[in-house]
């Protein structure tokens, strides 16, 4: 797991637990024929505006496995057991931001820091319930980019998600190409999106990833004008347990951002994307510390 790290507020336990106060650490539906896109946090206190969700009990000692238990294949147990442990989380070195009229375009994040992103798209396909307990457990810090009538229909679930440690980010109302739309099309998509995730979660994205990572820079200049700080894409993706490498360093850079979705196979996806974290010699870190 990772050294040095507080324990993370709001985990899914009784209600009767008060939720402890800490520093915040916390693609897309892919088209017939694309390749599919691609843990010390802290957490942020959720809004009033955003309550969680009633929690469920934690394990109990006594259903607890014993120390010597081989965990089961495939339980969060399992999974837990296999992440690795990585090195301290430096101090996060936000990025500078370019004083233009638009938003940066990153496919990695500008900076040496020896930390890489994991992302998480969509969220109308599938939510395995599972991956709530293995972020906490883990202490797994994501960014998820979801389409406001997901997050709108399934607000429970990504709040518990938020209370774990994960931010909530703009990923579009209907999920189409933004690329040679008019400004006032790109510009519904994205802030229309945006209002209804600051209505959800009481919390304005700060980020946009667009629809199959196309884009123009109309594009950019809209997601600027709906209070975006940064466009990404992604260097990596991660499907169904397998890392793909966008790059030809076929390694995870430091700055990269790996890409996956609410799908079945996520808790397969995010220990992927452990794994490769580790075997580079970085640590997962959280997109909102580095872009503010």
């Amino acid at each position: 797991m990772f050294p040095g790290v507080s324990a993370i507020p709001t985990r899914r336990i009784p209600v009767v637990v008060t939720l402890l106060a800490l520093l915040t650490l916390t693609a897309c539906a892919v088209r017939p024929g694309h390749t599919t896109h691609a843990r010390q946090i802290t957490m942020a206190q959720p809004t009033p505006s955003a309550p969680v969700p009633t929690p469920s009990a934690s394990p109990s000692a006594s259903a607890s496995p014993s120390a010597s238990a081989k965990p089961a294949f495939k339980s969060l147990a399992w999974y837990v057991a296999q992440v690795p442990t990585f090195p301290e989380v430096p101090l996060p070195q936000p990025v500078a931001l370019p004083a233009t009229g638009s938003a940066p375009f990153w496919h990695r994040l500008p900076t040496d820091q020896k930390v890489a992103f994991i992302t998480i798209d969509d969220g109308g396909l599938a939510r395995p319930p599972g991956v709530i307990d293995f972020i906490w457990e883990a202490r797994i810090p994501v960014t998820m980019f979801l389409n406001s009538p997901a997050a709108a229909e399934h607000t429970d679930y990504f709040r518990q998600i938020e209370a774990v440690g994960g931010i909530v980010e703009n990923h579009t109302i209907t999920h189409t190409s933004l690329a040679g739309r008019s400004y006032d099309y790109q510009k519904q998509e994205i802030c229309g999106a945006a209002d209804k995730l600051e209505g959800l979660f009481g919390k304005r994205p700060t980020l946009f990833r667009p629809p199959f990572g196309e884009h123009d820079s109309t594009t950019l200049q809209a997601a600027h004008d709906c209070g975006a700080k940064a466009v990404l894409h992604w260097t990596e993706t991660v499907h169904e347990g397998k890392v793909r490498y966008q790059t030809p360093e076929k390694v995870v850079q430091p700055g990269d951002v790996l890409l996956m979705h609410f799908r079945p196979a996520l808790m397969d996806d995010l220990l992927a994307a452990l794994k490769a974290i580790h075997r580079a010699g970085l640590t997962p870190a959280l997109l909102e510390q580095y872009v503010r």
